[in-house]
């Protein structure tokens, strides 16, 4: 089993950090993998780009889909999480994270965190 790391931008304050982070962590319990860290990013390692310059169409989703909403606390970021297990499992992850981040299907609807898979 090797290192893997799952990615995703969002647009969120610390209530909907918090959220996606035990999303990842029900995805993640009933498989055979483990979280080993996790962090939450603001710039590219090497870059001069910040999370805000990459993801910074899903601020602009919030304000379409929030009109008049104060944003409040919520900031572009990209949460990574690293996880030991292997290559299937680390795809059944992600995609079971992906599909309760915005389970409504293809329907326009407001997702609860603006977000995108890296």
């Amino acid at each position: 089993m090797r290192t893997r790391t799952l990615r995703f931008g969002l647009y969120a304050d610390e209530q909907g950090l918090a959220w996606v982070r035990e999303l990842v962590a029900a995805a993640v319990g009933p498989r055979s993998a483990r979280i080993v860290r996790e962090s939450v990013a603001h710039t590219f390692p090497g870059s001069e780009l910040t999370t805000a310059d990459v993801y910074d169409l899903l601020a602009e989703q919030w304000a379409v889909e929030h009109p008049g909403q104060s944003s409040g606390g919520r900031e572009a970021v990209e949460l990574r999480v690293h996880l030991v297990c292997s290559l299937r499992t680390w795809r059944a992850i992600r995609k079971t994270v992906i599909r309760t981040l915005c389970p409504e299907g293809t329907a326009p609807h407001v997702c609860r965190v603006p977000w995108m898979a890296a």
